[in-house]
């Protein structure tokens, strides 16, 4: 019985594209696995906060010498890290806003991104701590570009992944969202491709 972890970062609601492939890809791994359990965590309707001084010194305090406010500071970041812990797979939906992620993907990222938790220098070198996991990153891009700009947030992702120990990473993604000419095809194709991927 595997536990999923459903990462929602669209503004969009209802009619997110890239909420959709998420959810297309969720129905794929339940009808293998119907025992599965799924979390879902809707950055969109409830956003951690971007990181600022005051996250940054109580995630360098021991929990057992946090005192009651740094305690409720760390909140955020040790409920996405218990999350993401307990997880055996990670489906986010991944929109493009202006050239980039969102920021609270940003924010989900900053506040889990905790030395000794996700990762470790402890021994000199860097280890990613959250290991035999999966990631399914699931792009949905307004336009069609050609300029390498989509690819480098993949990269950036991957990058992110692989530093707190997860490389088991499939990306899909659809372009042309807001194309009329173009949304419904390149998303069937999108859909067909998650299909014949997760079988």
């Amino acid at each position: 019985m595997a536990n999923i972890l459903n990462i929602k970062t669209s503004i969009s609601g209802e009619g997110s594209v890239s909420s959709k492939l998420s959810q297309i890809v969720i129905d794929r791994l339940l009808e293998k696995d119907p025992l599965g359990r799924v979390v879902v965590r809707d950055l969109a309707t409830e956003p951690i906060p971007h990181l600022e001084l005051q996250h940054f010194n109580a995630f360098n305090i021991k929990d057992e010498d946090k005192n009651t406010r740094e305690k409720e500071v760390s909140r955020f970041s040790d409920e996405a890290i218990k999350e993401i812990q307990e997880a055996d797979i990670i489906v986010i939906g991944v929109p493009f806003y202006n050239f980039s992620i969102p920021s609270t993907l940003k924010s989900w990222i900053d506040h889990i991104s905790i030395a000794g938790k996700t990762f470790s220098y402890a021994d000199g070198t860097l280890k990613g701590l959250l290991e035999d996991k999966k990631v399914y990153l699931n792009f949905a891009v307004g336009g069609i570009y050609d300029n390498g700009i989509v690819e480098s947030m993949e990269q950036y992702l991957r990058t992110f992944f692989g530093f707190i120990g997860i490389t088991d990473l499939k990306v899909f993604r659809t372009e042309g969202t807001m194309i009329p000419e173009f949304r419904e095809d390149n998303l069937q194709k999108t859909v067909a491709e998650i299909e014949t991927v997760i079988v």
